[in-house]
């Protein structure tokens, strides 16, 4: 039965029928649905707008209802939506007295309830498993503080950089995520029931108390808003967003990193895949499907934006794509995580390989010249005699750790003997040690940092 059919004379086609339904995909609402009900009848029954004993009864075949759903002994099925089959289902246990539930609430409240709901326990899960994340990062980091690798801009070696320095910087990231996800909960936490429709109800009803039992730490103050209002939805969609992109950079990184043209990281034979023709290769395939997945949550994000960018208050049929598009970022964002969490887990590191690399090329050019600034010279002058230091080594097939004195103070006799320790890339590391810097020491003050964020994050 449907709960709006009472005005029609004819029955509705089964193409509207199945083009409207959304059954299919909110039943994932089903727990939050019977959780949302509970609490609503409990404050009917409190409220006396109907008998306790109703209240109860209902109460009491509802957690009976979410029990059969869990054992696997209750299906759901056959009706236009979830909270229709709540309804249905609740009406054939306890007949008429089930039919007081919908007092003083309407679908549009219902399904903005528990879509909050269902969006505070997604952040709270997709938290949980960024939190698994950068401990994993921590791990790495706090075992390569003393390695040294390339850093890059423009895909060119620029300077020498630690290598837990290069993992702290993900985790950074990922924190950012977090506080975002968890800003976006605050607005999440906000209950539009008692909204009903769009207008609100004369009934003495008591939103406090409903609150109160769901856990909601604010009411929603406008109906109108409240029952039309999915910017929650967005939000979350682009939290989601956000962190695909740091996690597709890293993907991206990886994928360069293990090639044979950087052989800097190796990821586990577990974790990679071979080619149906070429029996030498190793394939990143999971790092490629999660950077070709970002695209997928991205697609979300704006789907969700144009539902919403011109609709008239209140509520109106495009606000039922917005189920869809969360429980599918969802999916895709925790699919993502769990598995890169798990592939992280068992790369191994070249360290040799990576620090050859970061000594090899000009890499500590831009150490040349803080050293004539710090004897005096311009920043602008000392630029130019570095660049023509660079010019001089290679024309002559040199570099600058294998310059002779000489050489150097024939570009500026501010040049002395310290400049040939200076040059090399362990110094260049260790010589930049300012907060968030490369060297040891900043190194493990950011994973201190990292680690007492994480905590407070967390410490609730």
């Amino acid at each position: 039965m449907k709960l709006w059919e009472g005005r029609f004379t004819q029955p509705s086609a089964k193409s509207a029928d199945d083009f409207n339904q959304s059954l299919s995909f909110d039943y994932k609402l089903y727990w939050h649905d019977i959780l949302a009900s509970i609490a609503h009848v409990k404050m009917l029954g409190e409220t006396q707008i109907i008998p306790k004993e109703d209240a109860d009864k209902i109460s009491d075949t509802l957690v009976n209802m979410l029990a059969d759903i869990e054992k696997g002994n209750l299906e759901i099925d056959g009706a236009e939506d979830i909270h229709t089959f709540v309804e249905d289902e609740l009406t054939k246990r306890i007949g008429a007295v089930g039919k007081k539930l919908h007092t003083a609430r309407s679908r549009n409240d219902q399904v903005a309830t528990d879509m909050r709901l269902y969006t505070k326990d997604s952040i709270v899960n997709v938290c949980g498993h960024l939190k698994t994340l950068v401990e994993t990062l921590l791990d790495i980091a706090n075992n390569n503080v003393q390695f040294i690798m390339p850093g890059y801009t423009h895909m060119r070696r620029a300077q020498p950089i630690s290598v837990a320095q290069y993992f702290n910087a993900y985790s950074e990231m990922f924190l950012r995520d977090i506080e975002r996800f968890t800003d976006c909960y605050k607005r999440t936490d906000v209950m539009p029931l008692g909204s009903c429709a769009l207008a609100g109800t004369d009934l003495p009803i008591d939103r406090r108390m409903t609150a109160s039992l769901l856990s909601f730490s604010e009411i929603s103050q406008n109906s109108l808003d409240a029952v039309s209002d999915r910017d929650f939805v967005a939000e979350y969609l682009f939290c989601c967003s956000t962190m695909m992109a740091h996690l597709s950079r890293f993907c991206e990184d990886l994928i360069l990193y293990s090639s044979d043209e950087f052989g800097f990281i190796e990821i586990a034979d577990e974790y990679s895949t071979g080619s149906s023709i070429m029996p030498q290769k190793k394939n990143p395939d999971i790092p490629e499907l999660i950077r070709g997945k970002t695209g997928r949550v991205y697609g979300y994000l704006m789907g969700m934006l144009t539902t919403i960018k011109g609709l008239p208050l209140t509520y109106n049929k495009d606000l039922q794509e917005d189920k869809e598009a969360l429980f599918n970022a969802e999916e895709t964002v925790l699919g993502c995580l769990s598995i890169f969490n798990e592939l992280l887990q068992h790369i191994s590191l070249d360290t040799r390989k990576m620090r050859t690399a970061a000594a090899s090329g000009f890499s500590t050019a831009t150490d040349v010249a803080d050293y004539l600034v710090q004897k005096g010279m311009p920043f602008r002058d000392a630029h130019a005699v570095t660049a023509s230091i660079v010019r001089h080594c290679i024309d002559n097939n040199k570099t600058l750790d294998k310059l002779d004195l000489f050489v150097y103070q024939s570009f500026s006799s501010l040049f002395e003997e310290d400049i040939l320790t200076r040059v090399r890339a362990n110094k260049s590391v260790e010589a930049r040690k300012v907060i968030g810097g490369s060297a040891r020491s900043a190194v493990r003050e950011n994973i201190r940092s990292i680690t007492k964020r994480l905590n407070r994050m967390f410490k609730d």
